[in-house]
Formats: structure tokens, sequence, C-alpha cells
């Protein structure tokens, strides 16, 4: 096997999973990444999630690379274990009809189209609902399924401009800077999963199905609320600055000797631990800067004399020393550094999938339900692997009749 830094990962076969959701089935019409997500993160939770693609094309993220593992495209695979994938042409009629027919065996499905296309397409909320009271029906949008730009297309980087998040991020002289994730794509995504999750709630109690409108605007621009609400109450329009004006006098980078780390000094505790801890608890004990609004008065100095302690030593030097006075600090992990972090491991964050004769890299759901991490039950589908048993076990079609919707490329 090539040398891949997926090779030094703990290795984990197919398993069981979370069974939080079993039960719950949803039907994926999603593509990209804020939807895939989504629809990833309820079956990590033990929903079964039949995802829909076109047939020869797939998702648009297949296409999306390099880097590639084998073909596949690595940014697909970060989003779309514990699914089976349905290959189904639902623009024209007959699998339009198709579609309309899983629709009923579903408890929820999850779109990502605006509103005219939903409409265009018949997977609309009114026409769903019409095939099945009780759906959960989600849209997961740039912009809502209203308003004066409910019709615009909309990817992530087009969001994180609308939130203010890009004008916030980067130093002060930089052209303003996308997040280095697709944040706005994962805080919806998010966002959609707990909205279906509590629409389920309600349903087992009332009955009741819900329409569901998460917009990754809106998303992300309640991300930036700690810095609107006070601009709101101040006037004080915030600035980009690198990271150094939070309303903690001392929270950001600093240099070591030999590489960065982040340390925050959030209250007047931790700032006297600190000072002890680098052996001038003389400092910590100053009246001078005895409150948090007299050390953010004295931040440029208070800043510059930190620098200048921790620039005489190395990062692993400094980072044991504060951790054992319960001083927060920590490093800036490049992608390389964070994999191999030991104790992410050992919280199972990361792994290697060996599954249908692959080796997949996966970045795990990160949550524990009583004492163990999550299981993948099914690796990321190939295009339409799953077609015919959907069929056959959802629709009840035989193989004369799949194979009728194959030659006509309708799946």
């Amino acid at each position: 096997m090539t040398a891949l830094p997926m090779n030094d990962l703990p290795a984990r076969t197919l398993g069981t999973g979370f069974d939080l959701l079993a039960g719950v089935r949803v039907l994926d019409l999603t593509t990209s990444i804020a939807g895939p997500y989504a629809s990833m993160l309820l079956a990590d939770l033990g929903a079964e999630v039949i995802k829909v693609e076109r047939p020869g094309r797939g998702d648009d993220c297949r296409a999306w690379g390099p880097p590639f593992l084998d073909g596949e495209s690595l940014w697909f695979l970060s989003v779309n274990r514990n699914k089976r994938s349905l290959t189904l042409d639902h623009a024209g009629e007959r699998g339009r009809a198709v579609l309309h027919a899983l629709v009923p065996k579903c408890d929820v499905v999850l779109v990502n189209l605006v509103a005219r296309a939903q409409r265009k397409l018949g997977v609309d909320a009114a026409t769903l609902i019409a095939l099945r009271s009780d759906l959960v029906h989600v849209s997961l949008t740039g912009f809502g399924l209203a308003g004066a730009r409910a019709d615009m297309p909309c990817y992530d980087l087009i969001a994180e401009g609308y939130s203010s998040v890009m004008d916030l991020t980067g130093e002060a002289d930089s052209d303003p800077q996308k997040v280095g994730t697709p944040a706005a794509d994962l805080i919806a995504g998010m966002d959609a999963v707990m909205v279906t999750l509590a629409a389920l709630f309600d349903r087992a109690r009332t009955g009741r199905g819900h329409v569901l409108d998460v917009a990754m605007v809106d998303s992300m621009t309640r991300f930036m609320s700690p810095r609107i609400v006070p601009y709101l109450g101040s006037g004080s329009v915030p600035r980009r600055t690198g990271a150094k004006d939070s309303v903690i006098a001392v929270y950001q980078v600093f240099h070591a000797a030999d590489a960065p780390l982040n340390l925050a000094l959030g209250n007047d505790a931790i700032w006297k631990r600190f000072w002890s801890a680098i052996g001038e608890p003389a400092l910590g004990e100053d009246a001078r800067y005895a409150t948090s609004a007299q050390r953010h008065a004295a931040r440029a100095e208070i800043v510059e004399r930190i620098g200048a302690v921790l620039k005489t030593r190395p990062r692993d030097h400094w980072l044991p020393l504060l951790a054992a006075a319960n001083v927060p600090a920590g490093p800036i992990y490049r992608a390389d550094e964070v994999v191999a972090d030991a104790a992410l491991q050992e919280r199972g964050v990361f792994y290697r999938l060996q599954a249908d004769g692959r080796a997949i890299p996966q970045v795990g759901l990160g949550i524990q339900v009583d004492g163990a991490p999550a299981a993948v039950r099914i690796a990321p589908p190939r295009l339409g692997e799953h077609t015919e048993q959907v069929l056959r076990e959802l629709l009840g079609y035989d193989a004369e009749r799949i194979a009728s919707l194959r030659s006509a490329r309708v799946v």
C-alpha cells in the first residue's frame, strides 16, 4: 500500500453503530456538502439514509478534486458514510413516480433546492406532504424558501461573505478571509440535524409533520452573534485584527521560540496562575492589572511582555507547564499534527475504515454515547451501489421492472 497519512490511523471495520434513531428513514435528495453532512450526522446517530443521486454523475461532490483516493473524491468520502446510494433521475415522469412511491416509506425528506426548483421537480413540501401527512420536510438552501433572495444560488463562500465572518477573519491589513473549512455548510448542516430531531420529537408526541426551512446565510449569521450583538448594543463596528480584539484582554496567538501557541487568560484567577507558572507571581498580584477592564486598557503592554517571555523557550516547554497550572493554552496544529494527536485518536476522532476491500480515512462523529464512539454501518457508497436493494426492499420491484428502469436510464 502506498504510504499515506491514513495508514498510521487506528483501523476499524464495519459495525452496528448507534441506534438512537433506529426506525427513522431519511430520503436525502441533496448534493455537495451541507445536506450530505446533515444526513451523515443523522445516519451516524442511527437513522437509515437513502442517498438519491443522478445516474452516471451522482452527487456533485463526487467530482471534487484532486485529491482523490483510488478514483474517489476525498471530499465526498468525508461526508457520506452510513448511507445507501440509489441512482434515480426524478426529473422525468417515470423517475418522479418512483420517488413519490418512496416518500410514504420515509420519515424525513432532505432537499437543497430553492423553492422554485422544488416545485418544478415535485419535491416541495406541499407535494410530498400530500403523499405522507406526517412527513418532516427539510429544506437546506442558501437564503431560505421565501424573500427577495430565495431563488438565488449559494455556496459556502457566498454565505460566509454575507454573514460578516470573512470581514472579521484575517489580519487588519489583509484581504477578508474565508474560514479554512466550509463553515457555513457544516453549521447549516448541523442546524438541519438539530431542527429535524426536534421535529421528530414533536411528531412522536403529536403525530404532526413539519416543514423546516434552514438557510446557510441565516445559520452562519447566527454563528456571528457574539460579534453582532455587541455592535448592536454599542455602535462600535468590529474590525479584523487577526483575532487580537477579544473582550478578554489576553486571548490570542503568541510565538514560542519554535512554534505558535494559543493563550487564553479568561479570568482573574487564571491571570494570577499564569504569572505564577512562568515565575513572575508579583505581576499577577499587581493592582494595575487586577480586573479584566484594567487588563483590557493595558492590553498592548501586557501582550508585549507575555510575548517576550514566551519567545525564550520552545512550545513544548510552555504547554506542559501551563497545563500543570491549569492555564488554558494549546498548540496551533496543522492538519498533519491534529491527526497525529494521541488523545484525539484515543477518543476515536480519526480512524481508517477497512470495508469492501477499501481503506477510507474518516473523521468520526466525535460524540460518545454510553461510553462508546459511533461505529460505521455502511462505507461511503459507490454511485448507485444500493439501487436494486432499495427498490426491492422498499417498493417490492422485481428484477424485470428494475431492468426496465435501467434500460431507460431512470436508475
